[in-house]
């Protein structure tokens, strides 16, 4: 069963970092491309960053140079580092996994930037 995690959320300054984490269970996340989602109230859920099974990753324009995704096997997760925040990036942040032809998403975590 995938189970998929995220925490790290929270309140951040414009300017700011946060990292989220997303822990996985019953999946590998070395071999399993995973993302970070996110969606803002009354938009529609958006990718953010994706990193594939080898070491490729793909970020949104709007966080490009901003963001980082990174995985991290002994651990069984995968990072979001966010610098230079902007009050643009408040949303629910989600953790997804495609593992097996199937997408399993985690539950989210909040992130609000005040201005």
């Amino acid at each position: 069963q995938v189970q998929l995690v995220e925490s790290g959320g929270g309140f951040a300054q414009a300017g700011g970092s946060l990292r989220l984490r997303c822990e996985a269970s019953g999946v590998a996340v070395r071999f399993t491309e995973m993302g970070w989602y996110r969606q803002a109230p009354g938009k529609q859920r958006e990718v953010v960053a994706v990193i594939k099974r080898g070491v490729s990753t793909d970020y949104a324009d709007s966080v490009k140079g901003r963001f980082s995704i990174t995985r991290d096997e002994f651990h069984h997760s995968v990072y979001l580092r966010m610098t230079g925040l902007k009050s643009e990036d408040t949303a629910v942040y989600y953790c997804r996994a495609n593992f097996d032809g199937n997408d399993f998403w985690g539950q989210g975590t909040q992130v609000t930037v005040s201005a």
